[in-house]
């Protein structure tokens, strides 16, 4: 079965009601531009939250002069490149999609059905091992990955020296609304908890962290307004849509713990910084 397009379709032929009923769901206001791409290839493409989404947020803190026609883009920990994609049509800039997880001619495929094949190029690498020269990006972007590798305090230092002078980077990750205090997360949370949340941290604990490096100036370090509901509406479809046991499985479970929180403790995190 070939892999379906980014694009949604234009033609009526080419759609069915329950084509456009998933496509209703999924446009929302504040996310025009991933409105323009077919659901059901996002579906088949996700490893986590909606990652067209989180990226979309955090292009409106980059700004213009960020991500500019022609500039070099890291996207780190891109998964099945679906936000490499994004970058190089929205913006027309030259992206390298990194990924351990992934095979990069699995992610040549998709980035070719995308049409931008001459502007995205996929490669293995892992976080703490990148195969580039210094200087070698304007920006650095990464969604849903950076709280695995990022907490390092002495990984930033390293990371931003691929970038070139003044260039940004940026991450959305998942967070805390506030750091919890203690070893045990809060009461509501615990059926759900897993050590791996620990990387889950608040903006405030993200910037000073930043600032703490001394490798950036923070631009920006805030909290995503009502992201868990996103999160959770992505959660939900996803449990519906996929025909994926092991993701329909892990929404289903990551829906439970979101509805027994409601915005309490969880959401998202986007952190920008200026290389000093």
């Amino acid at each position: 079965m070939p892999d379906r397009l980014p694009n949604r379709p234009d033609d009526p032929a080419g759609r069915t009601p329950a084509d456009d009923a998933l496509a209703a769901r999924l446009t929302l206001p504040r996310y025009p531009r991933s409105a323009a791409y077919d659901a059901r290839w996002t579906i088949e493409n996700q490893m986590g939250p909606h990652a067209l989404w989180l990226l979309e947020w955090l292009a409106g803190a980059l700004g213009p002069d960020v991500l500019r026609p022609g500039a070099r883009v890291l996207d780190l920990g891109c998964g099945r490149a679906m936000t490499s994609v994004f970058l190089a049509r929205e913006y027309d800039v030259r992206v390298t999609a990194a990924d351990l997880w992934t095979e990069p001619g699995d992610n040549a495929r998709r980035i070719a059905g995308a049409g931008v094949a001459d502007r995205v190029l996929p490669v293995r690498a892992e976080a703490h091992d990148l195969p580039f020269g210094e200087e070698t990006f304007d920006a650095i972007v990464s969604v849903d990955a950076y709280q695995y590798f990022g907490t390092d305090d002495l990984y930033l230092p390293t990371l931003t020296r691929l970038l070139k002078p003044g260039g940004t980077v940026g991450v959305v990750v998942p967070a805390l609304r506030e750091e919890i205090d203690g070893t045990e997360p809060p009461e509501h949370l615990e059926p759900f908890w897993e050590p791996a949340f620990w990387c889950f941290h608040s903006p405030a604990w993200w910037r000073r962290h930043w600032t703490r490096s001394g490798a950036v100036s923070v631009t920006a370090a805030d909290w995503q307004p009502d992201g868990w509901r996103d999160w959770l509406l992505w959660c939900d479809v996803v449990a519906e849509e996929s025909g994926d046991d092991f993701h329909v499985r892990m929404s289903r479970e990551s829906a439970r713990m979101l509805r027994a929180d409601e915005g309490r403790t969880l959401g998202f995190a986007r952190v920008v910084g200026r290389r000093r």
